[in-house]
């Protein structure tokens, strides 16, 4: 026997445990639909905290808070779709960006250690909304036949062209953008959480499991470990500023005049 045989690496099957709550019945949690409920009132839950009591000279709380805010306002609504169009999708693109960013963190989190977003439910789901978002805003600001012909038809194009390029553009906007949406989010996450995994159980074999020789290597895994999680933040954070970001340019180019 080698000195890694008993050595177990992570697997796709972590993203599905069994049930831990509710067993057997419609409302059965499973360990990932747990970190997701944590998530979703931990996310209310400071949001709340920050904004109930508003002082004019704001304490470092507040500062944090206001500071993500305008973020998210200005940095990715406004600056994307002009101040009226940002302030009227604001709810939107907010609601994306703290509820993926909040999913996220919670890969890395003690005790939770999984990202909320790591199961295709959450992606899917969000990716839906902003597909559905950007469709009525763009039917809504143009009439039915206005917004058809404003997403298939490419201006300046031989019309020849257009029977390659109408099929290229309706995947594109109709199919092609809520799978894109999803899997971004989703591979991201999926590939975050088996690395850490990788590199934490490789370091608990490797020290307290594999012969003397081969203990060394606890210190390679641990420090790799070490680098993931500070990548994994990284990831968390951008992430989220991606898939708001995304939504915001969807929704400008679904309501604006130009193509």
């Amino acid at each position: 026997m080698t000195v890694l045989a008993e050595f177990h690496a992570p697997a796709i099957s972590e993203f599905f445990p069994g049930g831990v709550l509710f067993t057997g019945t419609p409302f059965e949690l499973n360990r990932v639909g747990l970190v997701r409920l944590v998530g979703a009132i931990a996310i209310g839950l400071l949001l709340f905290l920050g904004t109930r009591k508003m002082k004019l000279v704001p304490g470092r709380f507040q500062s944090c808070m206001e500071m993500l805010w305008d973020f998210v306002r200005v940095g990715i609504a406004q600056d994307t779709m002009g101040k009226k169009n940002g302030e009227k999708f604001l709810p939107v693109i907010a609601t994306i960006f703290f509820m993926v960013l909040g999913l996220n963190v919670t890969g890395f989190i003690p005790f939770l250690n999984i990202s909320g977003a790591s199961v295709i439910g959450v992606p899917l789901v969000l990716a839906l909304v902003v597909y559905f978002t950007y469709h009525i805003a763009g039917i809504q600001a143009k009439g039915l036949g206005g917004y058809l012909k404003d997403s298939l038809i490419l201006p300046g194009v031989p019309w020849p062209l257009h029977v390659l390029m109408i099929p290229i553009e309706f995947l594109t906007k109709f199919v092609i953008q809520p799978f894109t949406l999803t899997l971004r989010l989703l591979c991201n996450m999926i590939v975050g959480h088996l690395l850490l995994v990788l590199c934490f159980s490789a370091t608990w074999f490797f020290f307290f499991d594999a012969s003397m020789g081969f203990k060394v290597f606890g210190v390679v895994t641990i420090l790799g470990g070490f680098f993931v999680t500070l990548l994994e933040i990284l990831i968390a954070v951008l992430q989220a500023y991606i898939f708001a970001l995304l939504a915001a340019v969807y929704i400008n180019q679904a309501i604006s005049d130009e193509h």
